[in-house]
């Protein structure tokens, strides 16, 4: 495999199926780069910032792992970084074929990077993002769906601590 990845998301927040996927990708690729996109269509409950330093704390213990934030689009951010591929998780069919219309306007795109498609581990293949938030916001238990730093985050945001 090349040696950059790119694994893109909104993160909002970063989820233990999110966090499976980064660590393997980080097992394949040289350095990963978890970056966070503002998803336009999407209403985060975390600002970019926020989402950052909850990766950060997230994934300190992957050494060849770090975070950014761009507005950009995923194929001129990859090729700035000089990236060979982009890791996508998959937790259903539903999800390919929405990751398979994204790939194939990327290809359109920048027809060198590729795309690397990894199937989440089947105790995360039911978990979101937006299951965790709403979970969260009626106090209910997310421990072992979110890293502990999401957890506190979640906990703080919706004034349950």
């Amino acid at each position: 495999m090349g040696k950059l990845a790119i694994c893109p998301g909104s993160f909002d927040p970063i989820t233990n199926g999110h966090l499976d996927i980064i660590q393997r990708g980080a097992n394949v690729f040289e350095e990963v780069i978890v970056t966070v996109f503002n998803n336009q269509s999407k209403s985060p409950l975390f600002s970019v910032t926020e989402r950052i330093e909850l990766l950060e704390d997230s994934i300190k213990h992957i050494p060849n792992v770090s975070v950014d934030s761009s507005s950009r689009l995923l194929m001129d951010y990859a090729r700035e970084k000089k990236a060979h591929a982009v890791i996508r998780g998959l937790r259903a069919v539903s999800d390919f074929e929405y990751e398979m219309q994204i790939t194939s306007m990327n290809r359109k795109l920048n027809e060198d990077i590729e795309t690397l498609f990894m199937m989440t581990n089947n105790q995360y293949s039911f978990l979101s993002s937006s299951m965790v938030k709403e979970i969260a916001k009626y106090d209910g238990n997310i421990s072992g769906l979110v890293p502990e730093p999401v957890e506190k985050a979640l906990k703080a945001k919706f004034n349950y601590l």
